[in-house]
């Protein structure tokens, strides 16, 4: 059994308990909110609520996921990506939050450039950036966003990226050419 497995109850059970705090929170404060697709009002809402479901679910898979690739121990990289999507997330959040719209309207694009570098479709990136994103949208658009942003990241990071690396290994290779 991996060393990891016995994290993966702690860490959902957490999340849920955080998320139906928050859920206990917005209810006594006002409601709990919704929000409309892409910013919109003619589109649906979707209710925060549903945060008490997604968001342990996302947990779980993702945990699981990274259990069943990282079997032995949580490497430095995995929890480095998770932190990079929950810093990322944040940013993205509290850009939105502010006004900043500008700001926060390169910074959804601005992944698909990141992607080129990092490996941001794995999961531990995607939920550091859910998680960070879910107070401030709810859980479900997050999700949503991330699901689609990690498809086209993966693509991206296996499709594309290896094309400008196979041309800067050839215009960096310091072997003589033999030309007889």
């Amino acid at each position: 059994m991996s060393p990891l497995k016995p994290w993966r109850v702690p860490v959902t059970l957490t999340v849920a308990l955080v998320m139906l705090a928050h859920l206990g929170w917005q209810h006594f404060n006002g409601g709990i909110p919704s929000h409309h697709l892409l910013h919109r009002s003619d589109l649906p809402a979707i209710s925060n609520a549903w945060g008490a479901l997604v968001l342990p679910l996302l947990t779980w898979l993702c945990v699981s996921w990274v259990i069943r690739r990282d079997q032995d121990r949580l490497t430095s990289y995995t929890v480095g990506l998770f932190v990079a999507g929950l810093l990322y997330g944040a940013a993205l959040a509290l850009s939105f939050t502010l006004g900043l719209h500008s700001v926060s309207s390169l910074m959804g694009p601005g992944l698909l450039l990141i992607a080129l570098f990092f490996p941001i479709y794995r999961p531990e990136a995607v939920l550091g950036f859910v998680l960070a994103m879910t107070f401030t949208f709810g859980a479900v658009l997050p999700t949503g966003f991330a699901a689609i942003v990690g498809l086209l990241a993966w693509g991206i990071y296996r499709g594309v990226r290896p094309i400008p690396v196979w041309v800067w290994k050839q215009l960096t290779d310091k072997r003589p050419v033999n030309r007889e």
